[in-house]
């Protein structure tokens, strides 16, 4: 049968397929709709399948919470070019597995891939729609769930890198404090919230090390404890969030900041999630 070019601009509305995958997938599928969509979906797994060894080391995070911001969701999705983390259509698509994480609390990566989103297709499926279009790799890079007595979002300029904060005690401006907070997450990359939080195996190659460099030295052997331990501190002040010094006034640190704008106010966690 004769293809229209009403036909085809009516398919690549309904899938966002380029026009001529449009029109050869109609005449392949001799006219039928649900039959040339399934041929888009197919075109679009090869390509996954194709580009599955590829890196997809540029993309964008997107972070939002529910309406009580007691609970907070940040996905990453990634692609191979810095072109298409900034195209209309990704941006759409990283928004709508966003949206779909919030509202259905999947448990893991898998499982929101599998979960419908509002027009009834998948993540998976609207990923692999998205692959077809683009020819590049699309995938969920990251996907974290936060939850606290308030919890503040915060997305850097350029779109990469994104913070999820959640606070305890809340009280003033807390929603300006937190995304101070995160702003310092995302400029200074602590590994822990407080000292409590370093993993035993961090410890104890920070111990190593500054036992080396002390006996490298040349201190005597029976203050190379004493002096490792010291470094060790200067390591958690400079490495744990709330013993940082804070950004915007180095008077403070970030544990006394929080507790000026709110007595008692703390961080109980964070995510930071940076692509490339």
């Amino acid at each position: 049968m004769a293809i229209t070019a009403q036909d085809v601009n009516k398919l690549r509305q309904m899938t966002g397929a380029g026009m001529m995958d449009c029109k050869k997938a109609l005449t392949e599928a001799n006219g039928d709709f649900e039959q040339a969509i399934d041929i888009l979906r197919k075109k679009g797994q090869k390509v996954s399948a194709s580009r599955a060894d590829r890196e997809t080391s540029e993309g964008a995070v997107f972070v939002q919470t529910n309406g009580d911001a007691s609970e907070g969701v940040l996905i990453a999705l990634g692609c191979e070019t810095d072109f298409v983390g900034k195209n209309a259509d990704f941006q759409q698509l990283g928004q709508a597995i966003l949206e779909t994480a919030v509202k259905n609390s999947p448990a893991t990566t898998q499982d929101l891939k599998q979960t419908k989103t509002a027009d009834g297709r998948t993540v998976e499926e609207k990923i692999t729609e998205m692959v077809g279009k683009i020819g590049e790799k699309i995938d969920i890079l990251a996907y974290e769930r936060m939850s606290g007595e308030k919890v503040v979002p915060y997305i850097h300029s350029n779109g990469k890198l994104g913070v999820m904060v959640a606070l305890t005690t809340v009280g003033g401006d807390y929603e300006g404090a937190g995304k101070d907070v995160a702003m310092q997450i995302a400029a200074m990359n602590p590994v822990a919230v407080d000292r409590s939080g370093v993993d035993s195996s961090t410890i104890e190659k920070e111990l190593e090390i500054a036992r080396d460099q002390v006996r490298a030295e040349g201190k005597p052997e029976n203050m190379i404890d004493k002096i490792a331990q010291g470094k060790l501190n200067k390591f958690y002040k400079d490495n744990t969030l709330l013993e940082q010094q804070f950004v915007k006034d180095n008077s403070l640190t970030v544990e006394k900041y929080l507790d000026s704008v709110n007595k008692g106010m703390t961080v109980t966690k964070f995510k930071r999630v940076q692509i490339g």
